[in-house]
């Protein structure tokens, strides 16, 4: 049986044993001797701990000297984190769009969004907003819909929180939303008299009544309940204003059953729809080759 002998761990100083065999020859070449690995491993580290450059994270962190810099970070980010407050890629900027307190973050923009830069380009205030419906209204004697005033509308949007909000604090009574138009009408009166259910409905009817087209209001489809709009040429010629085309799935079925029954019926159907009035006013041109 080999014989031990009693040693002192070169590293940690701590006695421990070990066969004399082992010291004897570690003793000849020049060895130390060790008690444990991880004593063996930290004895052959020749580099130092060090404390993360961050302020804000404080962890040690073991560095060889030849890896030992003037700035020492645990991690790249904590070494980001430093290096973008010593040395900031762009200053902090606010949006320059004026209802906007955002940063801008996009590089080479000096608007935080899209959508701010779309803005913008109106550079009209609550107040003149308000002016420039009530121009409008003294103008055309009815209330504008948000499409034939997209200018300011879009505008009026964005500060007042909707188009109706904004006729609203102008004092005006905002037309049909797109919650209650299916199930409430707003009656207006045309230059003739005739009754109306919407704004765009006036303007066509103003329109027939000033090239003295003679019309009808509400006239029925035969054999059926549909109405038409207008009935013109001894109702042999309907006019539809179709609003809420590809809107309503129950307004485009009954758009394809009118349809239909002035196939059926042989009645010729002029189809008026939004944009034939908005942003800009077509009338003549849809009616006028028909009607004269």
């Amino acid at each position: 049986m080999l014989s031990t002998v009693k040693v002192r761990c070169h590293f940690c100083r701590k006695p421990f044993l070990t066969k004399k065999a082992y010291f004897v020859f570690n003793k000849e070449v020049g060895y130390h001797s060790f008690c444990s690995k991880e004593c063996g491993y930290n004895h052959r580290k020749t580099g130092k701990w060090l404390i993360c450059g961050n302020p804000n994270c404080e962890k040690k962190i073991y560095r060889n000297l030849a890896g030992i810099s003037p700035f020492n970070y645990c991690s790249k980010s904590c070494a980001a984190i430093v290096n973008n407050q010593k040395y900031p890629k762009h200053p902090p900027r606010y949006c320059a769009y004026s209802g906007c307190k955002n940063m801008v973050k996009r590089v080479g923009s000096p608007f935080c969004s899209i959508k701010c830069g779309k803005l913008s380009k109106f550079k009209y205030t609550k107040e003149e907003i308000v002016t420039l419906i009530k121009e409008h209204v003294a103008k055309t004697n009815r209330v504008p819909p948000k499409r034939e005033v997209p200018e300011i509308s879009h505008k009026a949007i964005h500060l007042f929180g909707s188009w109706n909000n904004a006729l609203t604090i102008a004092g005006l009574i905002p037309n049909r939303s797109h919650n209650n138009r299916m199930y409430k009408r707003l009656n207006g009166k045309a230059a003739d008299g005739h009754l109306c259910d919407s704004v765009s409905e006036i303007l066509i009817d103003n329109w027939l009544h000033k090239n003295k087209v003679k019309h009808s209001r509400n006239v029925p489809y035969p054999k059926t309940n549909h109405v038409a709009d207008w009935a013109v040429n001894n109702d042999k010629v309907f006019v539809e204003y179709f609003g809420l085309a590809n809107d309503s799935p129950r307004y485009d079925r009954t758009i394809k059953e009118k349809k239909l029954l002035c196939r059926n019926n042989r009645i010729k159907l002029i189809e008026i729809y939004p944009k034939d009035l908005y942003p800009k006013n077509l009338l003549d041109k849809r009616l006028f080759p028909v009607l004269k």
